[in-house]
């Protein structure tokens, strides 16, 4: 590896960022939205600036941005939050799962699409992008019910999409004459696991979080919670979101000063998330996206709808204002890499489908990465300015 050129890409990535972050503040651009298509412009797609031993620390940091976001996401279900807003972001987020999955399905099997394939891209579908989402939070600056709600269902979005599309790989093995239940009981570990280690983590965490530096959080130890927890997950073979999750609600209702904790990760997190999103959006493959052709219209328009009218019936359930249950599906378009992940799985287990699998997700997750910030602060703003 040439150390020069490592550190001077990693410079200029740190400085476009920057960039990136000051247009975003002045033109009211979610800064995801920019730093994707920066990464997009000197990744392959564009002009192919950035070295492959760059483009390689890729896995690193998607995990290390990812548990933050999840720490983070996680301090947000706290037992005062949850009981002011909990029922809404448990119904909500049922519901939104279950309606996307329905939707695309029964969509795409009407188009013409093999029961099986339309199954699994209806699961692949209900995933979300949690770090595209927080961020475009972040960065609003916005507080209130609706936000609060939509940290909470971010928060637990991945374990219902990673049930839904552990049944959708069981029921399309048993539509394809080979049933077994080896998907389901992987996905019980993935999740039953990392909420088991998220507690382990979690729980001596929240004791010694404020104790060690005259009643403050050091920032080492809250980065090492954050590093520890990620290796763990993976090495244990469990899911460092859920992982990450669990721990941090754990630390933000049983630690002393736990706000502050956060606020120490929330100091560093962001010269990981510039690297991440600007490093995503060099490996995104843009002449994707003219090859998914009506079929990826068609899941386009079917999640786009599914995920509103799951949003909609979710927050009427859970007697949500009108104002929010409005919004709450375009808040929650954002779509990354646990779908990717999903239609990978999808694609080993069902290998004569793999290529379309593959194809539809990743060319689609393009649009969705792009347009989905920029939804989720469209909704926050509209909430905001409601009467309601």
């Amino acid at each position: 590896m040439d150390h020069a050129t490592l550190m001077i890409t990693l410079g200029a990535l740190f400085l476009l960022g920057l960039a990136a972050d000051t247009v975003g503040r002045r033109t009211s651009l979610p800064r995801v939205t920019l730093l994707l298509i920066c990464g997009i412009v000197a990744g392959g797609s564009g002009f192919d600036l950035i070295p492959p031993e760059v483009r390689a620390l890729y896995d690193f940091l998607s995990v290390m941005a990812l548990t933050m976001v999840a720490f983070l996401l996680g301090s947000s279900l706290t037992g005062k939050a949850l009981k002011r807003h909990g029922e809404a972001i448990f119904v909500v987020s049922l519901a939104i799962v279950l309606a996307t999955v329905l939707g695309v399905t029964l969509g795409l099997w009407l188009i013409g699409v093999p029961l099986p394939v339309a199954l699994l891209l209806g699961a692949i579908a209900s995933a979300t992008d949690p770090a595209a989402t927080q961020d475009a939070i972040r960065q609003s600056g916005s507080k209130g019910p609706f936000v609060d709600k939509i940290r909470g269902i971010v928060a637990i979005d991945d374990a219902w999409g990673l049930l839904a599309f552990s049944l959708a790989v069981v029921f399309a093995q048993m539509l394809g004459g080979d049933g077994h239940t080896t998907a389901l009981s992987e996905a019980l570990w993935e999740i039953g696991g990392a909420v088991g280690l998220g507690a382990l983590i979690g729980l001596p965490a929240a004791y010694l979080t404020g104790r060690l530096s005259k009643g403050e959080p050091l920032q080492t130890e809250a980065i090492g919670i954050v590093f520890l927890t990620a290796g763990l997950a993976i090495w244990a073979g469990v899911s460092f979101l859920i992982a990450g999750m669990v721990a941090g609600a754990i630390i933000a209702n049983l630690a002393r000063h736990h706000g502050r904790a956060f606020h120490e990760i929330e100091h560093v997190q962001w010269p990981f998330m510039v690297l991440f999103f600007l490093l995503a959006g060099a490996r995104l493959e843009l002449g994707l996206l003219a090859e998914i052709g009506l079929l990826g219209l068609a899941f386009i328009a079917l999640r786009t709808g599914a995920r509103a009218a799951g949003g909609w019936i979710g927050g009427a359930m859970s007697g949500v204002p009108p104002a929010e249950r409005n919004w709450f599906g375009a808040a929650l378009l954002p779509q990354a890499g646990v779908a990717v992940g999903m239609a990978l799985v999808a694609a080993r287990e069902f290998p004569e489908y793999g290529e379309m699998i593959l194809t539809l997700t990743i060319g689609t997750t393009v649009l969705f990465e792009l347009i989905g910030p920029l939804m989720t602060t469209l909704a926050i703003r509209r909430v905001q300015k409601s009467p309601d």
